[in-house]
């Protein structure tokens, strides 16, 4: 293993692998990835792989469009599929409010260059049939997105990092970071590093990893639950993939998995885990199904989707997925930490981390940030956050789920 370096990222998340290839990609070749498992053991391994350009803020938008496009770049550059399935997603409009709202951002994404429609309730049923659209108002539909395979996307970026001179090191836990003569010091399972910079995408691992370093971090893990199901005649009848789609009513998001759906919910009440300590020999593992607390968000998509409540039930993940207290990632330095970086706090990893990973490494090699995103600044929380205050918050931004602010 490298003993010196000009940069380190610890975890092998898909953040962590995209922040690795954007650095490798912009010339900070001497670059190191430290994982303590195997590539995607986090929270990355058990990911819907959604990738929706849709959004309120332009701003995060860009994030969202710049993870596709890295995501199929890094394919194109390692020869290693990424999977990447374009079928379009329509944010279905459950009131009149909604549906005015999605107008008002067709101009941000005409911007973009990203295609956006705004679509009647009998144009929803053509894109997707086995949708009941008698509840809703009409839909924002962004043809071009779609989904990843959560595994491939990162392996490709691992790949595509060592072809262009990065090193990764599985199986190598970071047990202490410690600033000494102008370099930080990693003390690992496999021995010790020395880099001029460290970044930090170690997801709900990141507030035990720097609190030794007097940075309280609000981030914290909620359990979120995912339901896979059997296949469904009406989809088996088709012969493409249906666009996937996410509603404020049943406040959650389903998309066609082989002949079946893959739905996640987001319930009133988040339940989080491992407030007082992530437990050492946590590993790729899931937490028993609590089906009764998404009983609700279900009925309602069967409201959406009546085929949803006759398919048998496959799979139910339940696992962990990080969270601060505004619910966007935290990006960029932390003050009074010379050449320390953070890429956490993601919720929808996937969807974010290639575009945000972009913005980090560009920041990090130009000297800032390649344009205006203050929203997802590490910096943003006060370091005195109660535990209490970031719990409250995180539950509040959790239970809204899917509602859309007034304005950008």
């Amino acid at each position: 293993m490298k003993s010196d370096v000009q940069v380190a990222v610890i975890g092998g998340g898909i953040v962590g692998a995209s922040v690795l290839y954007w650095l490798t990609k912009l010339g900070w070749t001497d670059a190191l990835l430290l994982e303590r498992r195997e590539l995607t053991s986090g929270s990355t391994w058990h990911s819907a792989g959604n990738t929706t350009y849709f959004g309120p803020y332009p701003a995060m938008t860009k994030l969202f469009a710049g993870s596709i496009r890295t995501y199929l770049q890094a394919e194109r550059e390692s020869g290693q599929s990424v999977s990447f399935h374009q079928t379009g997603s329509l944010r279905l409009a459950a009131t009149e409010r909604e549906l005015n709202l999605f107008h008002t951002y067709k101009l941000s994404y005409d911007k973009l260059g990203i295609p956006f429609h705004v679509r009647t309730p009998e144009e929803v049923a053509d894109l997707h049939p086995l949708l009941n659209v008698s509840g809703i108002f009409g839909a924002a539909h962004t043809p071009t997105d779609g989904h990843v395979d959560p595994t491939g996307a990162t392996q490709a970026l691992a790949l595509a990092a060592r072809n262009m001179g990065a090193t990764v090191e599985r199986h190598c836990t970071v047990t202490a970071l410690t600033r000494e003569a102008g370099h930080w010091v990693i003390e690992t399972a496999n021995g010790t590093v020395r880099a001029s910079n460290v970044v930090v995408a170690t997801s709900f691992w990141a507030r035990e990893m720097l609190s030794p370093l007097g940075l309280n971090l609000p981030v914290f893990a909620t359990q979120h639950q995912e339901v896979i199901t059997q296949s469904i005649p009406g989809l088996e009848a088709l012969d493409h993939e249906v666009p996937a789609w996410r509603d404020s009513y049943m406040s959650g998001s389903v998309r066609q998995e082989a002949k079946g759906v893959l739905a996640g919910v987001y319930e009133a009440e988040p339940k989080f885990w491992a407030l007082d300590g992530i437990p050492e020999d946590f590993k790729e593992d899931l937490f028993p199904p609590e089906l009764d607390r998404i009983m609700p968000h279900l009925e309602r998509l069967i409201e959406r989707m009546p085929s949803f409540g006759e398919a048998g039930i496959k799979v139910i993940n339940n696992g962990p997925m990080c969270w601060t207290p505004d619910g966007l990632p935290m990006l960029g330095p932390m003050p009074d930490q010379d050449g320390l970086w953070l890429a956490t706090g993601f919720n929808v990893g996937i969807g974010t981390g290639g575009g945000s990973a972009e913005f980090l490494a560009r920041w990090m090699t130009t000297g800032s940030p390649p344009f205006d995103l203050s929203v997802v600044h590490a910096d943003r929380f006060d370091n005195e956050m109660s535990r209490e205050a970031a719990l409250a918050a995180i539950r509040g931004v959790y239970a809204v789920g899917y509602e859309l602010p007034d304005s950008f």
